[in-house]
C-alpha cells in the first residue's frame, strides 16, 4: 500500500496533508499524482467522491513552489462549471498550501470586480475560475494568460452540459502550446473525447473505476407512485418525501434533497418549513452570498436539510452527508451518478432515494442501464397509510323548487263565440282630416284600388284608411280657383290708392357713400323731383334711384372733417328752392 511520502510531494505540501487526517491516497490520487509529477497531460476518469481534487492540487502546489507570479499573468489557472465547486477548489488549496508562500485568487460570478482585479494586479500563482467570469475580465484587458503553465479543467461533462464548451475552446487557444493539462470527469463524452484529442498531448489516461458507476456504499431505492389526478402528483410526492425522512429517523443526520427545476426547490423548501423541518433552498437565482451562507452552514451542521437544483451535484464534498433524496428523477443519467455521489464519500455509508412518477419511468430505465444493475423499489408509504376519515360536508344551500303537480286530464277545447268588433280608435288630428275629406266627389279624381272607404271614395293602394283629403283633390280645379280669387281682388282695389299708398310711404333713405360726387348728384335730384315732378312720378324717381345698382367705392380713407365740408358746400337748406 502506497502513501502520500512515496508520491515525491513537497514536505510542506506532506505537513498540509497529515494535519488534514489523510494517511493513504484514493486510487486515482495514488495514479495520477506521479503522472503530474513528471509533467504529461493526465486525463484523470474517476467516480465522484473519490479525491479528484486532491490529485491536481498537491501536484500542483508542489510544482509552483519556485518562482513568482508577475501582475496581471497568473502562472496556472483551475476552471469549474459552478461557483460552489470553484470556491470549494480554493478551499482545498488554502489548506493543502497553508505552508507556502502562494498566492491565489477566485473570479467567480456575483462578486465585485474591482476585489478580483485588485487580486489581480499583484499577481497570483494560482487562479481559479468559471469561464464565464474569466473571459469578462480578459475581454477587460484586465487578465493575460500568456504565463499560464498548468491548466486543469475540473468536472468537464458539466462544462458540456451547462454548454461551456466553446468557452474552454477559446480559454485553450489563450493559453501557451507548452503548457501542462490536467483533465478530470466522471463520465467521458463523444465531445469531451473531441477536445482531449485536441487541445492534450499524449495524455495518460487514469481510470480507477469504470465510467459511470456508483459506490458500492451507498443503499439505492426506488419508490413508484401513481397519482390520483395529474395536478395532484407534486403535492403526493412531498407528502411520501416527508414519510420517508420520518421513517428514516435518527440515523438521518443529513440530507440533500434534488429537484430538476429552481422553482420546485422553493416549493419543496418551504413546504418542508411549513412541516416544522429544517430546510432552505439553494440555486443558480440566488444570491452568491446567501448561497455561499447556506452551504456554510449545511457543511456546519447548523442546517439539516439542503434542497438543492444541480448546483449542488457535481463536486461539492460536504462531509458526513447521510441520506439524498432525488425528489425528481434527473433527465440526464449521468446526474443520478452525481446525485447520489454526495453520500457515501471516502468510504462512509449512505442512503440514496428517488421518487418516480408513470411520466418519469424512461429516465428511470435508462439510468439503470448505465449503472448496469437494477435500483430495489420500496414501498409507496401513501398506500400503507391509514386513510383518514374525511369531515362531514355540510349541506349545501340550493333554491327550494316546488313539485310539480300531476297533469290534469285534458279536456276538450271550448268552442269560441266570436266577439263584436269595436270601434278603432283615432286621434284629433285623423278625425281634422276626416272633416276637410268631405268635399264634393266632383273635385276627387278617380283612383284606383280595391275596395272602397269609410267616406264612400276609393281607397288609394298602400296609404291605408286615413287618408289626408288634400290628396284626393284635383289639383287643376285649384288652380282656377286661386286665379279667380287673385282676379277679383284686383278688381276690387282701385288705381288711386295704390298711388295713395304710395306715397303716403316714407321714402327709403339713400345709402351713405363715401365718395362726395355721388353725394352731390343724389342730393340735387331729390330736390329737383320734389319742385317739378307730381306725386305719381316722384315714387318713381325713387324707386329708379334706390334700384340702380351702386358701384363698390375704393377703400379710401377720408377724415372726418373733409367728408363735412362736402357736405356743407354741396347741399345746404337755404339754397334749395321753397315750394310755393
Amino acid at each position: 500500500m502506497t502513501s502520500f511520502n512515496d508520491l515525491g510531494l513537497d514536505p510542506k505540501v506532506l505537513k498540509a496533508v497529515a494535519e488534514t487526517g489523510y494517511e493513504t491516497p484514493t486510487p486515482i490520487q495514488a495514479e495520477a499524482i506521479p503522472h503530474a509529477m513528471q509533467g504529461r497531460d493526465v486525463l484523470g476518469i474517476a467516480q465522484t467522491g473519490t479525491g479528484k481534487t486532491a490529485s491536481f492540487t498537491l501536484p500542483m502546489i508542489t510544482m509552483l513552489a519556485k518562482g513568482r507570479a508577475r501582475a496581471r499573468m497568473p502562472r496556472s489557472l483551475v476552471l469549474c462549471p459552478t461557483r460552489e465547486l470553484a470556491a470549494q477548489v480554493a478551499e482545498n488549496f488554502e489548506t493543502y498550501a497553508k505552508h507556502m508562500r502562494l498566492s491565489m485568487a477566485l473570479l467567480i460570478g456575483g462578486v465585485s470586480f474591482k476585489d478580483q482585479d485588485r487580486l489581480i494586479d499583484r499577481g497570483v500563482d494560482v487562479l481559479i475560475a468559471t469561464p464565464g467570469r474569466l473571459l469578462d475580465h480578459f475581454e477587460r484587458g484586465k487578465l493575460m494568460l500568456n504565463s499560464v503553465q498548468i491548466m486543469v479543467v475540473d468536472e468537464a461533462d458539466r462544462m458540456l452540459d451547462m454548454g461551456f464548451i466553446p468557452d474552454i475552446e477559446r480559454i485553450f487557444k489563450l493559453t501557451p502550446f507548452t503548457r501542462q493539462t490536467l483533465f478530470f470527469s466522471a463520465t467521458m463524452a463523444p465531445e469531451i473525447t473531441r477536445i482531449t484529442t485536441e487541445f492534450l498531448h499524449n495524455p495518460v489516461r487514469v481510470e480507477v473505476a469504470r465510467q459511470a458507476t456508483t459506490s458500492e456504499t451507498i443503499t439505492q431505492a426506488v419508490c413508484l407512485h401513481t397519482p390520483s389526478r395529474k395536478d395532484q402528483a407534486p403535492k403526493d410526492k412531498r407528502d411520501i418525501l416527508r414519510a420517508i425522512i420520518e421513517a428514516e429517523g435518527e440515523s438521518l443526520t443529513n440530507a440533500i434533497i434534488f429537484c430538476n427545476r429552481k422553482k420546485d426547490v422553493d416549493i419543496v423548501a418551504k413546504s418542508l418549513k411549513k412541516h416544522g423541518l429544517d430546510a432552505a433552498p439553494i440555486h443558480g437565482d440566488l444570491d452568491q452570498s446567501l448561497r455561499m451562507k447556506i452551504l456554510t452552514q449545511f457543511r456546519d451542521g447548523e442546517l439539516k436539510l439542503l434542497v438543492a437544483s444541480d448546483v449542488a451535484a457535481r463536486g461539492l464534498d460536504i462531509p458526513n452527508v447521510s441520506h439524498v433524496f432525488n425528489f425528481d428523477v434527473p433527465i440526464h443519467s449521468e446526474d443520478y451518478v452525481h446525485r447520489i455521489g454526495r453520500t457515501g464519500r471516502a468510504g462512509r455509508e449512505g442512503k440514496a432515494f428517488t421518487l418516480c412518477l408513470p411520466s418519469d419511468e424512461k429516465y428511470l430505465a435508462s439510468i439503470e442501464e448505465l449503472v448496469k444493475k437494477e435500483i430495489p423499489r420500496i414501498d409507496n408509504p401513501l398506500k400503507s397509510r391509514p386513510a383518514k376519515a374525511e369531515p362531514e360536508k355540510k349541506p349545501v344551500r340550493s333554491r327550494k323548487i316546488k313539485p310539480k303537480a300531476p297533469d290534469a286530464p285534458v279536456e276538450a277545447p271550448k268552442a269560441v263565440e266570436p266577439k263584436a268588433e269595436e270601434p278603432k280608435r283615432t286621434s284629433r288630428r285623423n278625425d281634422n282630416r276626416r272633416a276637410d275629406s268631405a268635399a264634393p266627389e266632383t273635385n276627387r279624381r278617380p283612383t284606383r284600388g280595391r275596395g272602397r272607404g269609410r267616406d264612400g271614395g276609393a281607397n288609394v293602394v298602400g296609404m291605408g284608411d286615413h287618408m289626408p283629403a288634400f290628396l284626393t283633390r284635383d289639383l287643376r280645379a285649384l288652380r282656377e280657383e286661386a286665379l279667380q280669387v287673385a282676379a277679383v281682388k284686383e278688381k276690387t282695389v282701385p288705381v288711386e290708392a295704390k298711388a295713395e299708398d304710395t306715397v303716403a310711404e316714407e321714402p327709403k333713405k339713400p345709402r351713405r357713400r363715401r365718395s362726395p360726387k355721388k353725394v352731390e348728384v343724389v342730393e340735387a335730384t331729390e330736390a329737383v323731383v320734389e319742385e317739378i315732378t307730381p306725386p305719381e312720378e316722384v315714387v318713381v324717381a325713387e324707386e329708379t334711384v334706390v334700384e340702380e345698382p351702386v358701384k363698390k367705392p375704393r377703400k379710401r380713407r377720408v377724415t372726418k372733417k373733409k367728408v363735412e365740408t362736402v357736405e356743407s358746400e354741396t347741399v345746404k337748406p337755404e339754397d334749395t328752392p321753397k315750394p310755393e
